[in-house]
């Protein structure tokens, strides 16, 4: 049987989703829970792997299994299993064609920014913080030149392994309300720090270091030492992953928003 399953997770403890040899990843932690519900080893397959210090509140995977349990099972009982970091939100019996990766048709990234003089306690190590004022409106009108579907290789860490930087922006938006800033991002698919350098863009415009016209030259040049900094990892958020509508998950919708 094959079944999907929807997860959160504090990025913070991990070095990042792919299992590693000698270091702590979420996808290690993921299946040594799910095979102790199983009774068998359990392999998963995600919609996405995020990087050391990136975060999820919408992650799709998928397993199979030899045994039967309900949904109520699978998700308490993997739960019980997890460290407090992770968290199996639902459980879903699909139909053997599923695909956590491939079925998927955007996926959603938020980027989130304190944007104030004094640097987080409460918030450290869950969203990026800028001391320096940044104007949002322009940081919004700079992104829409990312509409569509572009050659995104002035955004890809030089380590990507796509065979294409081809990818095509659905929705990218930037908005504030009071300190926090936050950069909502949907796409087919995502090149290797894509969300975090395309953010390092828009904090320069912001910031008034750069024109509003400096991403679409950016984007042009195709080079990515020419786009500005990355920016840090801990405010980047998997939010979502959707799905045809024939396979009745939680996620098929567009991404709930947050923060």
């Amino acid at each position: 049987m094959r079944i999907a399953a929807g997860i959160e997770y504090n990025g913070t403890g991990f070095k990042g989703w792919q299992r590693q040899v000698g270091v702590r990843t979420v996808q290690e932690c993921v299946e040594q829970a799910l095979s102790r519900v199983a009774d068998h080893d359990v392999t998963v397959v995600t919609a996405g792997r995020t990087d050391c210090g990136v975060h999820a509140t919408g992650q799709v995977v998928h397993f199979d299994s030899l045994n039967l349990r309900s949904d109520y099972a699978w998700v308490r009982g993997t739960n019980s299993a997890l460290p407090p970091d992770i968290r199996v939100l639902w459980v879903r019996p699909v139909s053997g064609d599923f695909h956590a990766r491939f079925a998927a048709i955007e996926r959603s990234y938020r980027y989130v920014i304190l944007n104030r003089p004094v640097r987080p306690a409460v918030w450290h190590r869950l969203a990026a913080w800028e001391y320096r004022p940044l104007a949002v409106q322009l940081m919004h009108e700079a992104a829409q030149c990312l509409l569509g579907s572009h050659d995104f290789s002035a955004f890809r860490a030089a380590g990507c392994q796509a065979r294409s930087p081809c990818r095509t922006i659905t929705r990218v938006e930037a908005a504030r309300s009071g300190d926090w800033i936050w950069v909502d991002v949907d796409a087919d698919a995502f090149l290797q720090h894509m969300v975090r350098n395309i953010v390092g863009m828009l904090m320069a415009i912001g910031r008034g270091e750069q024109a509003v016209t400096w991403s679409d030259a950016v984007l042009r040049g195709r080079d990515r030492t020419r786009g500005g900094v990355t920016a840090p990892p801990e405010g980047l958020y998997l939010s979502g992953v959707r799905y045809p509508e024939r396979y009745q998950l939680p996620c098929s919708q567009p991404a709930a928003r947050f923060w």
